[in-house]
């Protein structure tokens, strides 16, 4: 028991903070989220794009360190698109990622309870049929563990260095765009 303490706590933590940080950004807003599906807003482009950057720039960076382990889950390409239609379209009538209605949940506001509802009741949906899943959906179209740098032979760090770039890039096009 003792010993899981310090992993719980800084579960804690992160959780803690991952919130802060998504109330800060202003993506726990439900109007601003609904606002990027309508091309109006794009804070959460840029907040996911930045933290895309910096969380990659980290893991590989402790990983290069000898502090981690990277665990690549394989690409099943399948489950990965009917994954995300089921995702766009939960967040379509929500309003909210499952994050950010943590994080708006945590804020008080009540029609992020119901989404929080649903995505538990779709999770025991889930976790009842993924056996079924495992012999089907799973294996269509299934690469396995990849990345871009094992695909292409280019290092981690030119991916990320691009991907900087390219955000920034488009950064500063949405700035002008909206100026």
């Amino acid at each position: 028991m003792f010993e899981t303490l310090p992993r719980i706590l800084l579960g804690l933590v992160t959780g803690f903070l991952f919130g802060f940080l998504l109330q800060k950004g202003r993506v726990s807003d439900r109007k601003v989220i609904v606002g990027q599906f309508l091309l109006r807003d794009f804070t959460v482009m840029k907040v996911m794009l930045t933290a895309i950057v910096v969380g990659g720039a980290g893991v590989y960076a402790m990983h290069a360190a000898g502090l981690t382990r990277l665990f690549v889950k394989p690409a099943q390409l399948a489950a990965i698109v009917v994954g995300g239609l089921i995702f766009g379209v939960g967040m379509v009538l929500l309003g909210y990622c499952p994050g950010t209605a943590v994080a708006a949940a945590g804020e008080g506001k009540r029609d992020a309870w119901w989404g929080l509802a649903g995505m538990t009741a779709a999770a025991a949906v889930y976790a009842e049929l993924a056996a079924g899943f495992s012999k089907n959906i799973l294996t269509w179209a299934d690469l396995g563990p990849v990345t871009l740098p094992g695909l292409t032979g280019v290092s981690a760090w030119v991916w990320l260095g691009a991907l900087a770039v390219g955000a920034a890039a488009f950064f500063r096009w949405l700035e002008r765009r909206q100026a």
